[in-house]
């Protein structure tokens, strides 16, 4: 499946800014380190140098790969007209047949972490509740078999705290 080309603002803001710190201070700090190392002689045997080298392609890898998502990207900055249905960047909150109570926010794949509640749009939970609304009851295929969920909250403002 091809991956989403929707970003939030403030995901497109943190590859902006990963991107900065990769090429203007991550990759001339390793290259000045390179230089030292190749001044000592013998790069056959060189660990630092050989490592500086691999380090210097992963991060121009990275840069590569940060530039051109960022210039397919399409940036959602703006709330969707009608708020009372879960849309991309909405925070959801719903409620398993266990009773667990779980708040997501649907965020792009290149910004999701689960551990600060954000959550893939392109996930089967994600694809589940996109336009539904409060009180929907919704089944998500898991590996463990059909999962029942109910959202009980949908908000396009920033989380409560704690929530996740």
């Amino acid at each position: 499946m091809a991956r989403t080309r929707y970003i939030t603002a403030e995901g497109e803001q943190a590859l902006r800014e990963e991107l900065r710190f990769l090429w203007k201070e991550k990759r001339p700090e390793v290259t000045q380190a390179v230089r030292e190392a190749a001044a000592l002689g013998d790069r056959s045997e060189n660990a630092e140098y050989i490592y500086g080298k691999k380090q210097l392609r992963e991060i121009d890898r990275r840069v590569r790969f940060l530039t051109k998502r960022l210039d397919e990207l399409t940036v959602v900055d703006r709330l969707p007209d009608d708020r009372d249905k879960v849309f991309f960047g909405a925070w959801v909150t719903i409620e398993n047949e266990d009773g667990a109570v779980h708040t997501y926010r649907l965020v792009g794949p290149d910004e999701f972490d689960l551990s600060r509640g954000y959550l893939s749009i392109d996930s089967p939970m994600a694809r589940a509740l996109l336009g539904k609304r409060i009180d929907d009851e919704v089944s998500v295929r898991t590996p463990e078999g059909f999962r029942q969920t109910v959202i009980i909250d949908i908000r396009y403002d920033t989380p409560p705290v704690g929530a996740v």
